[in-house]
């Protein structure tokens, strides 16, 4: 498997499906959301589960577990007043109450080297529940 990047902070290596399922994101607008993890054995952050453009910010709230942590990339469509077509890509760090101390902090730790391999992120958030991350809270962010 091929490594693309080291995060120097924690010792984490970010694969290179994950910078390449972003740039599919990103620019070819094939996917709407991305959820990744981190392997603690492998020391490796990975691609978990990566939603197609026709789902919904439902189905990835619906996947993301109850007890543990990941980071989450989702493409925002929306028009503006001026009946513009625009997209904003936001970066959750989901860290349910009911997951590990030890996975919190290495994923607390681990979030700023991930965010510099994942270049064109307008918003981040936060959650620790899902009213943390509703969708009217994306949308308010967005405008």
């Amino acid at each position: 498997m091929a490594m693309a990047f080291k995060m120097a902070t924690t010792g984490m290596w970010v694969t290179d499906e994950c910078k390449n399922s972003f740039m599919e994101l990103k620019w070819k607008k094939v996917h709407r959301y991305i959820v990744f993890k981190i392997d603690e054995k492998s020391r490796l952050v990975t691609v978990d589960k990566v939603g197609s453009s026709g789902e919904s910010y439902d189905d990835l709230a619906a996947s993301l577990p109850d007890d543990d942590c990941r980071y989450v990339v989702f493409d925002f469509d929306f028009v503006t007043v001026d009946n513009c077509r625009k997209s904003k890509i936001f970066f959750i760090a989901w860290a349910p109450s009911a997951s590990r101390i030890r996975e919190k902090m290495l994923y607390a730790t681990s979030k700023d080297g991930l965010r510099r391999v994942l270049d064109g992120i307008h918003y981040e958030l936060q959650a620790t529940d899902p009213t943390e991350m509703g969708f009217d809270l994306i949308k308010d962010r967005a405008k």
